[in-house]
């Protein structure tokens, strides 16, 4: 009697084989998909990161050509290699938002008076290329005729 009173005390302080074989089991079931999710989020990191430098480089570029004042019909395109307005002359230019470039294209609308500004940044995302674009109305005024 005593030796069955030993015997259920082994089986509550250890892990039967089949206990510990499903615990693997559920883990090498888990660890590729959870690390694949973590790559998945870097990946998604990543673009946002982009899209968010994309934003500042058009908004910058549309507060530029605001600024500028020339609202010419027509369309010109460039990188971001010079220093953005309000930038101290002083510091050394340095290629800036490398791989990103920018088209603007300035189209007349039904009002005589009145330009859409479109500012489309694209860069290249492994093979595909990426864009993002955005615009905004001004009084040209007569002086552009």
């Amino acid at each position: 009697m005593a030796h069955d009173g030993h015997r259920a005390e082994l089986n509550e302080n250890g892990f039967t084989l089949l206990e510990v074989l499903l615990a693997i089991a559920l883990l090498a079931i888990a660890l590729p998909i959870l690390l694949g999710l973590r790559n998945f989020d870097l990946g998604l990191q990543e673009r946002a990161s982009e899209l968010t430098s994309a934003t500042l480089l058009a908004q910058e570029k549309l507060l530029e050509t605001e600024l500028s004042g020339q609202y010419a019909i027509g369309e010109t395109s460039g990188e971001f290699l010079n220093l953005p307005l309000g930038a101290q002359t002083n510091i050394q230019a340095v290629p800036r938002a490398i791989g990103y470039r920018w088209k603007r294209t300035i189209a007349p609308t039904p009002l005589e008076l009145v330009r859409e500004i479109r500012i489309k940044v694209s860069w290249l995302r492994g093979e595909f290329e990426e864009s993002l674009e955005v615009s905004t109305y001004v009084f040209a005024g007569r002086s552009t005729f």
